[in-house]
């Protein structure tokens, strides 16, 4: 018999309660250092306090009004967003998939307000990940994320990611754009090199094409800047964000240039729920925090533990471990065992964290998280890879 709750997810025997700062309390009193944190979307941890009194005081005024009307909590953020990054304009969502959706949108709108509406297609990586809506399930490259759905929505051509030369034979007279992502999470903790972006730009430069970057899981400080792009120097025509900038509300936002946006006029998209007040209170309190003088300095510091630290492990278990991969605090570990059973293991003694594509165990922990819970997180994974070790 069916569950009430549809059976989508494989779901660990936990209920969690309450949380505070990096860490989770289950009803059973098991308390849980929280290194996944909603899949990189609690980037501030639980229950920050900045975060719930901008909450707080946004329910007892306003929910929801629709965007037919201005929201003041849409243009403040949107010109702190604006301003901080490439972008002229901004769209609000309520995920990442629809933030890509809309992205999709604008490429295709963008050439065909050139008078070329032939050029709707997307030129896409493998081992990307994108959405699970019917177009960014096309998009991403997963399999069981579109088994049963057929058939695959058209309009996407794949090519090997960090692959130039297969880029280049892809653009073709119906291409539109080209989406990737500045560091691949579902598809294995893969950064890609800088040089590789830099290239996209010329080539999207060269043909008239839109770049798109997905900064979903990586954006918002996850890396150590605002945004991934940074990093490299390249900026996009249109950039899909979402998962951190609520802080565990939902929300997403697609940012574009005013030449990738212009055609997205009046009636051309639209969202019932997005950029209402009380996502918008989350959004402007999570840039509050982020924004602040020495945040992102003290997310570099803290990653770079982080990773040193990781980067013993695979010394330490070599037959468990090949890399560590990601950027900042998107961090991965390349196992020689099944990451998924790595994932259970951790669950067992009190640390979360979320496996990956290419057999990769993700740490994605909270934005805020210090020294020392790198330090409780090693711990932990290294009783299990002794335990592991012991018993093999």
């Amino acid at each position: 018999m069916i569950p009430s709750v549809m059976p989508t997810y494989a779901r660990f025997d936990v209920v969690f309660e309450r949380g505070e700062g990096p860490w989770l309390y289950a009803t059973d009193g098991r308390r849980f250092l929280d290194f996944a944190a909603g899949i990189a979307v609690c980037a501030l941890g639980h229950c920050h306090p900045h975060l719930v009194e901008a909450l707080q005081a946004q329910v007892g005024k306003l929910w929801h009004t629709s965007n037919l009307y201005r929201i003041e909590g849409q243009e403040k953020l949107s010109k702190r967003l604006t301003e901080a990054t490439f972008a002229d304009t901004v769209f609000f969502g309520n995920s990442g998939a629809e933030a890509n959706e809309c992205a999709i949108k604008i490429a295709r709108r963008y050439q065909f307000d050139k008078g070329r509406p032939e050029r709707y297609r997307i030129v896409v990586m493998t081992t990307s990940f994108h959405g699970r809506t019917l177009a960014t399930v096309a998009a991403g490259d997963q399999a069981k994320g579109k088994y049963g759905f057929g058939p695959e929505t058209a309009g996407f051509d794949r090519v090997p990611f960090e692959d130039i030369e297969a880029v280049k034979a892809a653009i073709g007279p119906e291409t539109a754009g080209i989406l990737v992502e500045p560091v691949q999470g579902e598809g294995g903790m893969r950064a890609a090199d800088f040089a590789y972006l830099r290239q996209l730009r010329e080539l999207a430069d060269a043909n008239d094409i839109l770049l798109m970057f997905d900064e979903v899981q990586c954006g918002v400080g996850r890396t150590g800047k605002l945004f991934a792009y940074e990093w490299s120097g390249v900026t996009p025509d249109v950039m899909a964000i979402a998962k951190g900038i609520g802080g565990g509300f939902p929300m997403g936002a697609c940012l574009a240039t005013e030449r990738a946006a212009a055609p997205m006029v009046a009636g051309s998209h639209g969202s019932t729920f997005g950029g209402n007040p009380l996502a918008m209170a989350a959004g402007n309190a999570v840039m509050d925090v982020v924004s602040e003088p020495g945040f992102l300095d003290h997310v570099n510091a803290v990653a770079d533990i982080l990773r040193a630290a990781l980067a013993e492990r695979v010394k330490r278990f070599p037959e468990m471990f090949e890399e560590v991969r990601g950027l900042g605090l998107m961090a991965g570990l390349k196992c020689r065992v099944t990451n998924t059973d790595l994932v259970n293991r951790l669950f067992e003694h009190g640390l979360l964290c979320v496996s990956a594509g290419d057999n990769t165990l993700r740490f994605v922990p909270p934005l805020i998280i210090e020294q020392e819970h790198v330090e409780a997180a090693m711990a932990i994974l290294d009783r299990v890879c002794e335990t592991w070790r012991h018993n093999a």
